[in-house]
């Protein structure tokens, strides 16, 4: 028992067998731990606001100090970026934080076996419903391709979800077509129009414009850039509805009274 934590542990021998132990947990759910800030290399080639983005981010501990903005990032380090700023930023709420999945009956991936590294992370990602799987029902999805570049719909895909935390709206290509205007909108997966739809309808905060500007090209299937990952996870919510990672390094600063 833990008279502050809330926590008790009960532990018994079954009386019919001595070799059989009983355990009972009860307890709060762990908070996320400290994050280390890491210190960047030269951000010159930046502009200023995604530099601020990045900034945040660094001071969470979201991002690593071989940061390279302007390199592509493959979709097994976004997926560590994701549910790290995701959450950094909800470590005050425990309710509204991404489980790991050390451990599950059928993986998610048939290319990310319980021994990888990152299988908690990616497991516990695909588990919450947050990146497509076949746990989602996606016959498509069965490999994660940990190494291959993250593509700007992909990053969509994943990340959009987090901003509405609700049923996604359905949309067409003309949906697409009529709202963001974009030229290229043939040649983007439907399966990410109800994200690019949602994105619209999330205004000033909607990651495309965040992450790429002002643009009438999606280019879809474009790498992304460790910049355009970063800008998209400095901010987490819906229609005025969230949290930034200028605030989470806000109430960072709090905690340990800097």
């Amino acid at each position: 028992a833990q008279k502050d934590g809330n926590q008790v542990q009960l532990s018994f021998l079954d009386s019919q067998n001595a070799a059989t132990r009983y355990t009972l947990l009860y307890g709060e759910i762990p908070a996320t731990s400290q994050p280390s800030p890491v210190s960047l290399p030269n951000l010159n080639a930046v502009s200023s606001q995604v530099r601020g983005y990045i900034q945040d981010l660094a001071a969470l501990g979201v991002i690593p100090e071989n940061f390279q903005p302007n390199q592509s990032i493959n979709r097994r380090t976004f997926a560590r970026w994701l549910f790290a700023a995701h959450n950094q930023m909800y470590r005050d709420r425990p309710t509204k934080q991404i489980r790991p999945a050390p451990q599950a009956e059928k993986s998610a991936f048939t290319d990310i076996p319980p021994n990888d590294p990152d299988f908690a992370i990616i497991q516990g990602l695909a588990e919450a419903g947050i990146i497509p799987s076949r746990l989602t029902g996606n016959t498509e999805a069965l490999l994660f391709q940990p190494d291959s570049p993250l593509t700007r719909e992909q990053l969509l895909e994943w990340k959009v979800p987090l901003d509405v935390r609700r049923s996604l709206p359905d949309a067409s290509l003309d949906t697409i077509e009529q709202t963001w205007g974009f030229q290229d909108v043939e040649s983007i997966n439907p399966n990410v129009f109800p994200e690019l739809l949602a994105d619209f309808e999330n205004g000033q905060q909607a990651n495309v414009l965040r992450a790429f500007g002002y643009t009438t090209l999606l280019q879809p299937k474009k790498a992304v850039t460790g910049a355009e990952a970063a800008a998209t996870l400095w901010y987490f919510g819906y229609q005025g509805e969230g949290i930034s990672a200028q605030d989470a390094r806000q109430l960072l600063n709090e905690e340990t009274g800097l």
